[in-house]
């Protein structure tokens, strides 16, 4: 009997380091995932004059953060050197968007084609915008929206250290 006890706890030892470590991993994923995107929950200012909402950035020195897209979460990047808000095509079918003309972009990756589509709506915290011109891009390669100048004009954009301001007037 001593030796069924003993192969008893050292499976018990075993099973506790696997667990410890899964734990420890999924600590150290959060822990990234955040740094990725600190923005995972966004607070938006209301006042009489404005709406606004602040971004930090992320370690890579970028503005990402969770927002909507027809009443579906989605994580946007902010990209002001994107003409229109570009949506990768696998995300196409998961928020009912329509692919409309086709038509050829410059990218980072050089010249592809797009697909015209509308969004009903887009939510920035709670800023909401509707019937938003964007397009489809498919074999994009990332999971994140380029949030392009075609909505950021709506906004006054402050950045200031390691804050992005977005800021809309009523």
């Amino acid at each position: 009997m001593p030796h069924s006890t003993k192969k008893l706890g050292m499976m018990f030892t075993a099973a506790a380091w696997i667990l410890g470590f899964l734990l420890l991993a999924l600590v150290f994923s959060k822990i990234l995932e955040r740094q990725s995107n600190p923005n995972q929950s966004i607070s938006t200012l209301q006042t009489a004059d404005f709406q606004e909402v602040v971004l930090i950035r992320n370690r890579n020195g970028h503005y990402k953060f969770d927002g909507e897209i027809n009443r579906h979460q989605v994580t946007f990047l902010v990209d002001t050197g994107a003409t229109i808000t570009a949506i990768p095509g696998e995300l196409q079918r998961d928020l009912g968007l329509k692919a409309g003309p086709a038509t050829s972009v410059s990218t980072a990756n050089g010249l592809t084609t797009a697909y015209l589509t509308r969004l009903d709506q887009l939510s920035i915290g709670d800023i909401e915008l509707f019937d938003v011109n964007a397009s489809i891009i498919p074999g994009m390669g990332v999971d994140e929206i380029l949030l392009g100048m075609n909505v950021l004009k709506h906004f006054e954009l402050v950045q200031r250290g390691n804050e992005l301001i977005i800021r809309r007037y009523q």
